[in-house]
């Protein structure tokens, strides 16, 4: 039986980690600039993952689904921890690239594992309430960790901020530790059947005969992704507009990213407490689109204010259209299926993803930076629209209430 001990300390140990990754999150931006000068090698950054995701996520799916996944969880974790801890020694930017490749690899399998274990933990009744309240953990990390990451920059050395991202995840990994093993009782005999060509091709099967049968929830899920896409894309130049563009030091964008972080926090704060009065498809649509709406005020600015609002009305909003979407998906897609559908929507993801970065990075060359950037926001604000009036699609209402995910697929 759910437990709010459990949950709590579920919340506690992904909180740790997720402080630890926005830490690191500034330190990492400026240790490469600071290496290399270029905003191409800051952009690299962000095609890591997408990449990791490209290479690992069409088979990642079918281990997460047969896999014990407490256990899975524990060892990605102690192996991610394990490899940051190397990257302070690294003289090299392309070997910083390759331990945080290997780190989006491990990343590929936490993600989607984490997101089944949950959906098991939590009954259906509770996860719009348990997912506004992690949302609020994530944003006191994202409140604390760039502001703790500036005062280590400013006394110490960026480097220090990189270990403790490492220590972060070990801890995550001890509380992960003391959860229960949702995957203990009730698990099917063939479940640990050895890894085949002939199973990614059927899993692969499953994942597209489920799309075809949730073609709505399917539409949501997309347009809510590329909205979301947009804006990771955009990210990749964020650092580079706030030094080039707005003429801004480093203690200035780690106060910034503060800024995003004070609104997230105020926005997962008003939706943990108002969620039970807001529907799923109103946290979904209003929430993406004045999120978006955030990106464009940003990217408009001229100065610290207007930029430092652009990240409050994105950083609040923001929360409530993660609770929502993942809200969603809990209720809408097969707990036995969760593991493959999202490995293999973000293998799809990370290549849109990549093509997008690179895309973004070689306009700006091209072009002025803000205009870029400037077009990209509108379209992500134009993808939200579209998303919103999907979302309130009178005859879709069914689509939105709790229940149990659907049952198990093959």
């Amino acid at each position: 039986m759910h437990s709010w001990k459990h949950a709590l300390l579920y919340i506690a140990g992904i909180g740790v980690s997720n402080l630890g990754s926005w830490i690191y999150l500034v330190a990492i931006n400026l240790l490469v600039l600071n290496m290399t000068g270029s905003p191409a090698a800051v952009a690299g950054l962000f095609i890591i993952r997408p990449l990791a995701t490209l290479l690992t996520n069409s088979w990642a799916g079918s281990i997460i689904d047969r896999a014990n996944k407490r256990t899975l969880m524990i060892v990605t974790d102690v192996i991610r921890g394990g490899l940051i801890a190397l990257i302070p020694f690294m003289t090299s930017v392309w070997g910083i690239y390759t331990i945080m490749f290997l780190i989006s690899v491990a990343g590929a399998f936490f993600g989607p594992t984490s997101i089944t274990y949950v959906t098991k933990l939590v009954p259906a009744e509770q996860r719009k309430t348990f997912n506004a309240w992690s949302s609020f953990a994530s944003s006191g990390a994202a409140l604390l960790g760039p502001a703790i990451s500036g005062v280590l920059i400013a006394y110490t050395d960026i480097r220090i901020s990189i270990i403790i991202n490492a220590v972060s995840f070990f801890l995550c990994a001890l509380a992960i530790y003391f959860l229960p093993d949702v995957d203990a009782q009730g698990s099917k005999a063939g479940k640990r059947a050895a890894m085949t060509l002939k199973t990614l091709v059927q899993d692969w099967i499953a994942v597209i005969d489920f799309g075809k049968a949730a073609a709505y929830f399917v539409l949501i899920y997309i347009l809510f992704q590329s909205a979301m896409l947009l804006g990771f894309a955009l990210d990749s130049q964020e650092a580079t507009f706030i030094k080039q563009v707005l003429q801004l030091g480093d203690e200035d964008y780690g106060l910034l990213v503060s800024v995003a972080g004070a609104g997230y926090l105020a926005g997962s704060a008003a939706a943990s407490f108002t969620v039970k009065w807001l529907s799923v498809r109103m946290l979904i649509g209003a929430g993406t689109l004045l999120s978006s709406a955030g990106y464009f005020v940003f990217y408009a600015s001229n100065g610290y204010a207007m930029a430092a609002a652009g990240f409050v009305i994105f950083g609040f909003f923001s929360s409530f259209a993660n609770a929502g979407c993942m809200t969603f998906f809990q209720n809408q897609v097969p707990i036995d299926l969760m593991g493959r559908f999202s490995s293999v929507t973000r293998l799809l993801e990370g290549i849109v993803q990549i093509l997008l970065t690179l895309l973004l990075g070689v306009a700006a060359d091209l072009w002025s930076l803000q205009t870029v950037c400037l077009i990209g926001a509108g379209a992500a604000c134009a993808v939200s629209i579209i998303l919103l009036i999907a979302a309130y699609v009178p005859s879709k209402a069914l689509h939105y209430e709790s229940q149990p995910s659907a049952g198990a697929s093959s």
